[in-house]
C-alpha cells in the first residue's frame, strides 16, 4: 500500500479499502450535520462516484478530504434546494383571496350582465368594440381588418360605448 501513496487509486482493491474504511463515517457524519431527511447515504455514494470519476486526479493522501468535501457540498446544495421547494409551496398555496364573499358574487353577476350587454350590441359594434378594448388594436388597424373608414370604426366604437353605459351601471373603461 506504501507504493501507491503518491499514485492514483484507480486500482479496484484499493478503490474498495478505501470504501471499507470511510463509507460509515462518511455517512455518519453527514447524517449527524444534516439529518435523515436529506439522504445522507445518497449522497455519500454519490461522493464515491464522484471519487471514482476522478480517481485518476485524486492521490491516496487526499482520498478521505475529497470524500467528505464532495459530499458536504452536495447536502449543501440539497439544503439550498429545499429552501427553494418551500418557497414556492409556500406562495402557491395561497388559494384564497381577501375579497369577501359578497364582493365576488357581484362582481359574478356584473360579469354576467356585462356578458349580457355585449350579446345585444350588433356585430359590427361587438367586433370594433372588442378588438379596440380587448386586442389593443388602434383605429386605423380595425378599419384596415374591416374594410371601412376610420370614421365608421370610431362610430361603431362609441355607439357600443354609449350602448354598454346605458345598460351597465357604472361602466368605466381605461
Amino acid at each position: 500500500m506504501k507504493n501507491n501513496l503518491q499514485g492514483d487509486i484507480c486500482d479496484e482493491k484499493l478503490f474498495a479499502h478505501i470504501y471499507n474504511k470511510y463509507a460509515q463515517n462518511l455517512h455518519d457524519f453527514l447524517y449527524y450535520k444534516y439529518g435523515e431527511k436529506l439522504n445522507p447515504g445518497d449522497k455519500a455514494q454519490d461522493a464515491f462516484a464522484k471519487l471514482w470519476e476522478n480517481c485518476k486526479k485524486v492521490t491516496l493522501e487526499k482520498a478521505k478530504s475529497f470524500l467528505y468535501t464532495v459530499a458536504n457540498n452536495a447536502m449543501l446544495n440539497e439544503v439550498k434546494h429545499q429552501k427553494v421547494v418551500l418557497k414556492y409551496q409556500s406562495e402557491s398555496l395561497k388559494g384564497y383571496t381577501n375579497e369577501n364573499p359578497e364582493f365576488l358574487l357581484e362582481k359574478e353577476e356584473y360579469y354576467k350582465k356585462y356578458q349580457g350587454a355585449l350579446a345585444k350590441l350588433s356585430e359590427e359594434q361587438r367586433t370594433a368594440f372588442m378588438l379596440n378594448k380587448v386586442e389593443g388594436k388602434k383605429h386605423e388597424e380595425i378599419a384596415q381588418l374591416l374594410g371601412v373608414t376610420r370614421k365608421v370604426v370610431e362610430y361603431r366604437i362609441y355607439s357600443a360605448f354609449d350602448q354598454l353605459k346605458k345598460e351597465l351601471e357604472n361602466f368605466k373603461l381605461k
